[in-house]
């Protein structure tokens, strides 16, 4: 993990945070489900802030996240279990922990299997908000175990797919940007442990 917090990842999480108040600003952030829930593409952002730049980067924007979600829970709550969302043990914390889970799971197949790499990602990254949350609404809302689980089946899984996809389309483009530019860098990918080129 890279100790400086460069000018670099300082842009990235500005326009993935903004990024993610524009998707909440607009109905593609929030899809209306059954049964009062939504499908919601809110973590993508953080999940590609995590791979592209590092895990304070993707636990910055997925904090941008839940404090979305906590404001639309206070101010424009759809479902009956949106106002529980004001609680930031249920809004805002479990969408932090995206970035970090993410970047681990980055990390694991980094440099060798690059596409399996961003798209477990995205799907860890994806199920570490749903996890969290509904364990969270279980704990702090009256909401069912039962009616968690029937969610996680409908919603986080389709969320999950979804999420793995476009990770790894915007990491595969990002790549081939960077790569011929000569800056390729992701997550301190290839920059940590890669081998460097000693041509003069």
């Amino acid at each position: 993990m890279a100790s400086k917090f460069t000018v670099r990842k300082i842009v990235i999480a500005g326009a993935l945070g903004a990024l993610s108040i524009a998707l909440f600003l607009t109905p593609i952030g929030y899809i209306p489900w059954f049964a009062g829930a939504s499908l919601t593409v809110m973590h993508v952002p953080a999940i590609l802030g995590a791979v592209l730049e590092g895990p304070v980067v993707g636990m910055i924007v997925g904090g941008i996240f839940g404090i979305t979600a906590l404001v639309k829970a206070a101010t424009a709550p759809l479902g009956i279990y949106d106002p529980y969302f004001v609680n930031p043990l249920i809004s805002v914390l479990p969408r932090i922990l995206i970035g970090l889970a993410a970047w681990g799971a980055y990390r694991l197949f980094r440099g060798k299997l690059a596409a399996l790499a961003a798209a477990t990602a995205g799907v860890v990254g994806s199920l570490t908000n749903s996890v969290l949350v509904l364990g969270a609404l279980v704990v702090f809302s009256p909401f069912p175990l039962a009616a968690a689980a029937a969610v996680f089946v409908a919603n986080s899984l389709l969320e999950a797919a979804v999420a793995a996809v476009l990770t790894l389309g915007v990491v595969a483009a990002w790549k081939g940007i960077e790569s011929r530019t000569g800056k390729a860098r992701l997550a301190e990918e290839e920059g940590d442990h890669a081998p460097r080129d000693r041509r003069p």
